[in-house]
Parts: structure tokens; C-alpha cells; sequence
């Protein structure tokens, strides 16, 4: 009975469906199809298109595209040491070693004042073959890599790169290590990866310098949106996240970063010096002492030329 009571009802209801979805009109919902038609919003178009990188660094020459890496110079045995900075070093029984004091973990302090990383360990372990201490002194970036040291610390222990440019100021050694350079992002961006990102690098977006690369997680974990990316070493990001900073890796790297010793070119005559102390690396290479001290800072073995 009811359902007979039902039935025109139903029939009104199919004729009303039908004129809806008769040719060219569409069966979606009007919702739907409003939706379809709205473009989907980048969810990350509030991101600046500024980079904040370390003053004086292969980072920043990256974004300015001038970068030209490069490989150490040939080093020949000298004939001796008369005169030479290794004669003072011995001498004095001290080798003075320039590094930055927050570049975690290559080389930072703790809170009594004593330095470690892996940069430390290394400059420690060439100081101990030498036969000398090792006396850290931390120097700002941009004045380490300016040259014209005027004699005020024997060698640099800190991550340098080699470039052509810097080969006219430095003496370098062979590369201790290798590292890849990295894009990050702060966690509040969102960004897991590049590709998101709604502005081309480099060529798209502006530099901004602080005194080195560890500073820009600084202001990204002091809340400032205005730096949600930064260049430097993934082994940086790497140790920023795993002390909780709120900063994620989310490049491919960009290039590799071939680390050596450096030694003032406008300073004493270092033939020796500088001998020695590549004569040292090769050694710590071959003994393992390089790739020890790598998985003790980083996990993994960075003393691997990855181009062979």
C-alpha cells in the first residue's frame, strides 16, 4: 500500500534527475565540478625566495654562479727545512691551528671551553705526528679565507674547499674528506623536497650572509620565516636535526665539497710544512684513521673520493 503511494513520487524524481544529466550537463555534483574548475592552491607559495648561506663560502659563489672548484696544486719533497714554518712550528713545539668554534660537528665547543669535532680530531692527530700541540684558535670565516694572515696561526683546520680562486691566496694539502653541499629548510615551511618549491634555484632568489652557515639555523630556530632555506654541508643539517633544530635536508646534493688543509701563501715559506702535512693525511688515509674519525662524527665514511 505504501509503496504504491510512493511510486509517482519516485517517477517525478526520476524525470527531475534526467533533465539534469540530459547531453552537455554534468552528472557530478554542482560541488564537485566547482572544485575541479578551481586551480589547487601551491601550498608553498608563502616561502621567501632568499637563501641564507655563510659569508665568504663556495655556498654563496654557488648562488652567485661563480663556483669553480678545483683539485690541490702537486707537492714536491723540499730539499730541506732551513727557514721554513715547519722549522718554527717544531721549534716552538706548538702548531696553531685556525677553525671556527660553531660548525657543529666538525668543530664547536662545549660548555666548559674545550674544542671538539671531527675537524678538531683531525688537527690534533697531524699536531701529535708532527711531533707539536695543537692550539685551536677560532677565527671568522670570511678572515680566515681573506688570506694575509700575518703570522697569526700556522694552518687552517676547517673545512676549506678548494677552488681555483682560493689557490692564488692557499697552499692545500690533499683533501682530508668529502662532503656533499646541501639545500635545507626549515620544518615550518613544509618543503620535503626542491621540486616544490614555487621559485627556480639559484637563479630566482636572493642571498643573505651570516657569519657562517650554522648561524641561518639559528635564526630558523629563533622562529624567523624569513629564513626557511639554507645552503651548507648535509653533515651540518644532518647533526642540526638530530639535536632537535627544527631544519630538514631537501636536496640531491649540489656539488662536492673536496676539504683540504690550508696554509697562508703570503705567509713564511711552508714547503715543508706543507710536505709533512700532506705526507700525514696520506698516512691517516691509509691507515684508517680518517675514515675512524669520519664514522665517529658523521655515521658514515666521508674520506672516499665519490669521483674516484
Amino acid at each position: 500500500m505504501h509503496l504504491r503511494r510512493a511510486m509517482p513520487a519516485l517517477a517525478g524524481m526520476v524525470l527531475i534527475i534526467s533533465a539534469c544529466t540530459g547531453p552537455g550537463a554534468s552528472a557530478s555534483p554542482s560541488g564537485a565540478a566547482s572544485a575541479a574548475a578551481t586551480p589547487t592552491e601551491n601550498p608553498f607559495a608563502d616561502v621567501p625566495a632568499v637563501v641564507c648561506v655563510g659569508e665568504a663560502t663556495t655556498y654563496l659563489d654557488w648562488l652567485n654562479g661563480v663556483l669553480q672548484p678545483d683539485v690541490q696544486d702537486p707537492i714536491a719533497e723540499p730539499a730541506g727545512t732551513a727557514g721554513d714554518l715547519l722549522e718554527t712550528v717544531q721549534s716552538n713545539g706548538v702548531l696553531r691551528i685556525s677553525t671556527d668554534s660553531n660548525y657543529e660537528p666538525q668543530s664547536f665547543r662545549e660548555p666548559d671551553g674545550s674544542w671538539v669535532g671531527f675537524d678538531i680530531d683531525v688537527g690534533t692527530e697531524i699536531a701529535e705526528r708532527l711531533g707539536v700541540d695543537a692550539e685551536f684558535q677560532h677565527q671568522d670565516w670570511d678572515i680566515i679565507t681573506a688570506g694575509s694572515w700575518s703570522g697569526r696561526w700556522d694552518i687552517s683546520v676547517g673545512s676549506m674547499t678548494i677552488t681555483t680562486d682560493r689557490k692564488e691566496l692557499f697552499s692545500f694539502t690533499q683533501p682530508y674528506y668529502y662532503t656533499p653541499a646541501d639545500i635545507g629548510a626549515s620544518t615550518r615551511s613544509g618543503l620535503s623536497t626542491i621540486d616544490e618549491l614555487p621559485f627556480t634555484l639559484p637563479d630566482d632568489v636572493e642571498a643573505v650572509t651570516r657569519p657562517t652557515d650554522a648561524n641561518c639555523i639559528e635564526e630558523i630556530g629563533a622562529g624567523r620565516p624569513e629564513f626557511d632555506l639554507f645552503i651548507t654541508s648535509g653533515t651540518v643539517i644532518d647533526a642540526a636535526t638530530n639535536a632537535g633544530q627544527p631544519v630538514v635536508r631537501i636536496s640531491d646534493p649540489l656539488y662536492q665539497e673536496n676539504l683540504a688543509i690550508a696554509i697562508d701563501k703570503a705567509g713564511p715559506d711552508h714547503d715543508a710544512l706543507l710536505f709533512e702535512i700532506d705526507q700525514i693525511v696520506g698516512e691517516m688515509h691509509e691507515d684508517g684513521t680518517l675514515t675512524e674519525l669520519s664514522m665517529k662524527w658523521f655515521d658514515e665514511d666521508l674520506t672516499q673520493d665519490p669521483g674516484g
